[in-house]
């Protein structure tokens, strides 16, 4: 199985929210002072009504009603006008947030060493990006702007009805304790019953995805209804963990319900107790249940809500999870003397205990092109991959120009040294957005142009009714596989990185057009080094020298000539290439 991403702690979480608001004091300040005024003007309604009942029980005029009636209206009026105000501030700033949280998201996800997001598997990150992102704007748009309004109204609501006498506090206390155990009995599962949700979610979409991308594999080797079998135990998980989640909040929120009939009662009664002994008036009973019964609406809310936002806060952990994956690189700010690739006692393992790689050294001169030629599974891809910089060695030392390739920064690195693989995506957009992703700069079609010529695709964009400005990807002009491949290749051409490591780059191409790309690849590429990982042994033959890989060993090298010559396992190869 897959190893998920982390998943980050509460402290970290709510270290993250406070940096997070703490750098817009001045929206803040604005949407609580709104709300504050809000909440202030409908204090008014039930001192008016405690106050309008008074004067009904001792006596009063219709001019007297009619006032208390338009003073009503106006202060509706008032916390209406405001309360949109401070929705609107509040959803605004929601906003901002949201866009912040995702770019640190999205730049945490793009800093991912390679090696993590293939251990972990699509699946999890899929779910990341999509299900904890939608469920994180949901509480981030409503359910923390709605939960502050709740928190302020209840609060000013409490100070209204202690105004009337300090005796309404006795039956809001009543209310206390059966709350606070019910919320101490939920939070402490309701965490981690949303994140065992999302990670059946997780788990769910890895299968699928695992499905769908080898269904040529399932198919053929009449796997369906294994995988199906694996679908259905995955979602059996999810729904344990969804009906685990469904019976926190049957238990919790009747319990809830139940409480707030406490302080309603219990002012109901010492209010008509203290009036019947005159220490209070009619009004006061009056305005003090309308208060208590006004409180119900806003905590009922806050604690409504609190479902809402430990769902999200749930996403949240999840989302900053990805920031604690540990660096696979660490900068040290040396600089490459030169552009040589050096290789010394290299081990590498995808597994503890059992390497891949077993001693590996190689020195590449500057400017020199490497084949690298040997059975499945020997290892050259592995290191191929330890050549580029995308893994670090496990043990032993990869460097360009003296500098380990993991202390160099990804964007720097990426100027000394790359990697193409058969594996290529052409992203939504036209083809000259797909090619300009290679430049930082603003590059002219003249330019772009001159890359797809380099890889022998010039021809076939200028033919498109639109050019460069085709769209392509999902939705639009549907490339061929060898198409695709051209497209990163000469993105790979812009890049202009001084050492190419090639893996099967051109394995989608048909063998006769892929040489003719090949020979134009190597014309443009004149003074660079380039080490290819191919089966065709052409590409071994036009190399300066050739690695042969077996069982994780550099078990041959030299050049085309001398290796026929020795007659060993190149020699074996190449005879059969040729019979």
């Amino acid at each position: 199985m897959s190893d998920a991403l982390p998943i980050a702690g509460g402290s970290d979480v709510r270290r993250y929210l406070r940096g997070l608001f703490g750098r817009h004091p001045r929206a803040i300040g604005i949407a609580l002072a709104l709300h504050v005024l809000a909440a202030a003007a409908g204090l008014a309604a039930p001192r008016l009504l405690g106050q309008l009942v008074e004067a009904v029980h001792d006596g009063t005029s219709v001019d007297h009603v009619d006032r208390v009636a338009l003073a009503l209206a106006g202060f509706l009026v008032v916390q209406t006008v405001l309360t949109r105000y401070a929705r609107y501030r509040s959803q605004v700033f929601g906003e901002q947030i949201l866009a912040e949280l995702r770019e640190d998201f999205v730049d945490n996800t793009l800093n991912l060493p390679i090696g993590t997001v293939e251990n972990a598997g699509s699946g999890d990150l899929l779910t990341r990006t999509s299900r904890d992102v939608e469920q994180l704007g949901w509480s981030v748009r409503w359910a923390i702007p709605e939960w502050l309004i709740a928190v302020i109204t209840a609060v000013m609501t409490l100070i209204g009805a202690v105004l009337v006498g300090w005796w309404v506090l006795l039956p809001c206390l009543l209310g206390v304790p059966p709350l606070v155990i019910a919320l101490r009995w939920y939070l402490a599962r309701a965490k981690d019953g949303y994140l065992w949700e999302g990670e059946t979610y997780s788990t769910i979409n890895a299968s699928l995805t695992e499905t769908v991308e080898g269904a040529r594999t399932v198919e053929a080797l009449g796997l369906q209804q294994a995988r199906i079998d694996r679908v259905d135990d995955d979602i059996t998980e999810s729904y344990r963990a969804e009906r685990y989640t469904l019976s926190l909040r049957t238990i919790f929120f009747p319990t809830v319900e139940t409480a707030y009939l406490i302080p309603t009662v219990a002012t109901l009664l010492l209010g008509g107790w203290l009036y019947l002994r005159g220490d209070a008036s009619l009004g006061e009973v009056t305005a003090a249940t309308l208060y208590v019964q006004a409180l119900i609406d806003p905590v009922d809310r806050m604690i409504s809500i609190l479902d809402e936002l430990q769902v999200g806060g749930a996403s949240l952990a999840r989302l900053l999870g990805v920031a604690q994956v540990p660096e696979d690189r660490v900068a040290t700010g040396r600089q490459p003397v030169d552009e040589k690739i050096d290789a010394a006692d290299v081990r590498f393992s995808y597994v503890e205990g059992r390497d891949v790689l077993h001693g590996v050294d190689l020195s590449v001169g500057i400017g020199e092109r490497i084949a690298m030629v040997g059975p499945s599974g020997a290892g050259k891809s592995t290191l191929g991959r330890l050549l580029a910089g995308i893994h670090p060695p496990r043990t032993g030392s990869v460097t360009v120009g003296d500098v380990g390739l993991t202390e160099l920064p990804l964007s720097e690195l990426r100027g000394h040294v790359a990697l193409v693989t058969q594996e290529h995506h052409v992203f939504v957009g036209t083809i000259r957005d797909n090619l300009a992703l290679a430049v930082d700069e603003a590059a002219t079609d003249a330019r772009l142009l001159e890359a797809l010529d380099s890889v022998d695709a010039g021809d076939w964009v200028r033919a498109l009714p639109q050019g460069l400005l085709t769209k392509v990807g999902s939705g639009g002009l549907e490339l061929s596989p060898a198409q695709a491949q051209q497209l990163a290749l000469a993105r790979l051409v812009l890049a202009d990185p001084h050492t190419l490591v090639l893996d099967e780059a051109t394995s989608l191409i048909d063998p006769r057009a892929a040489r003719h790309l090949e020979r134009s690849l190597a014309a443009v590429l004149e003074g660079r080094t380039v080490i290819a990982i191919a089966h065709r042994l052409f590409s071994a033959h036009d190399a300066d020298r050739v690695a042969v890989v077996e069982d994780g060993r550099i078990t041959e090298f030299g050049s085309h000539h001398e290796l026929v010559a020795a007659d060993g396992s190149y020699a074996d190869l190449w005879k059969s290439w040729n019979s």
